[in-house]
């Protein structure tokens, strides 16, 4: 054990919900290596499930701004810096800089895994200034990389055009999920009688569509919006059911880990991935959701997303929502899909086990352990 490989993993969350990086690490694991996962830790973090790596939370003063960035990317620094490791593993931009600065100083190799197109999130397109700051340090450090990979061929292109450097492609895609016994509506306190739609995960976010399905639901009858998770809207969206009386159309609960999440997700009819087609990030974008959708089979309704719908016609295993996303097009798209005969939904329900069987982690897996086993 004394010659066995050290892999420190960062992310600026806080471990509970990040099921990709989660994946990675058991991966890791499984290969041999020695694996660290490190975060940070709110006062209102869940505490962690038993792991077969090791966990490291950082407490943090700061929450958010730049006083967080400045705080966590100087904590992590010190961290990686004494402590022993052979790999780093970052995950996105705001880890890259200690990481990158660690690696070069220790002479370790560096492994950068982009969940996203990271300076074309809404909260830096809308404020330049500190999208330049971000775009400045990826311009300097990308071309320097060696080992890329990120979440889908549309993001590994524009990087690799950006940057020349080779950028390959692990998707997010769900583990193969069955449930020995899924918890009924009844054992989660969901309602018998109604048409369940689903808005899941940790990015519950500005442009991500929340606030135009919570508007859509109050023309919408027989049905229950139910939103998962965590994110920066959550506050407004509340706002929202409590101004127009809609709390017994939308439930909101907490995050919660993913096995417990999924009871939910499989007891829904529908799984929804409306993201604003006009930011480039959720154009691109292929979210976890997707998957924990078909891994549910639960049919989606998503916006027109390059990936999602490229995979939404291959299965057929769901509907397009064609731009642009507005409450009313929404409420009426919902409409029709509850009117749907009961013999199209079966079918595409049929399709979702096919892709499902196609679609999931453990196939995707090959992928990483050819990164792994051909580190620069």
């Amino acid at each position: 054990m004394g010659n066995q490989q050290r892999i420190i993993v960062s992310v600026t969350n806080d471990l509970v919900t990040d099921n990709r990086v989660h994946k990675i690490c058991q991966f890791l694991v499984s290969e041999g290596y020695s694996v660290t996962l490190v975060g940070r830790k709110l006062k209102e973090s869940l505490a962690l499930s038993e792991r077969e790596y090791a966990t490291k939370r950082l407490f943090l003063l700061f929450r958010t701004g730049p006083l967080f960035y400045l705080e966590f990317n100087l904590r992590l620094f010190i961290y990686l810096l004494v402590n022993r490791s052979n790999i780093l593993v970052s995950n996105d931009l705001d880890t890259l800089l200690p990481n990158f600065l660690v690696s070069r100083l220790k002479s370790v190799k560096l492994v950068y895994d982009s969940h996203e197109y990271f300076t074309e999130v809404p909260e830096l397109v809308e404020h330049p200034f500190k999208q330049k700051i971000w775009q400045k340090l990826e311009r300097w450090i990308f071309p320097k990389l060696k080992n890329v990979y990120t979440v889908n061929h549309s993001i590994a292109k524009i990087y690799h055009q950006k940057y020349s450097v080779p950028v390959q492609v692990v998707r997010n895609v769900a583990p193969l999920f069955y449930y020995s016994e899924k918890k009924s509506r009844e054992l989660l306190g969901l309602p018998l009688d109604k048409f369940i739609i689903i808005l899941q995960g940790s990015g519950i976010n500005k442009k991500r569509g929340a606030e135009e399905a919570v508007e859509a639901m109050k023309s919408i009858e027989g049905a229950l919006l139910l939103i998962i998770g965590g994110g920066d809207v959550l506050s407004i969206l509340k706002k929202q059911v409590e101004i127009n009386s809609l709390d017994k159309k939308v439930m909101f609960l907490p995050k919660m880990h993913y096995s417990e999440m999924m009871h939910y997700t499989c007891n829904a009819d529908l799984g929804l991935a409306i993201d604003h087609t006009d930011v480039i990030n959720h154009k691109l974008a292929l979210p976890n959701k997707f998957f924990d959708y078909i891994q549910a089979q639960v049919p989606i309704l998503a916006t027109d997303l390059t990936e999602v719908r490229a995979l939404i016609e291959q299965y057929d295993i769901g509907f397009i929502l064609e731009n642009p996303l507005t409450a009313e097009r929404l409420s009426e798209k919902i409409r029709e899909i509850i009117e749907m005969e009961v013999e199209r939904i079966n079918i595409l329900k049929n399709n979702l086990l096919q892709a499902k069987e196609k679609e999931n982690w453990q196939n995707e897996l090959v992928k990483v352990q050819n990164i792994y086993s051909n580190l620069n």
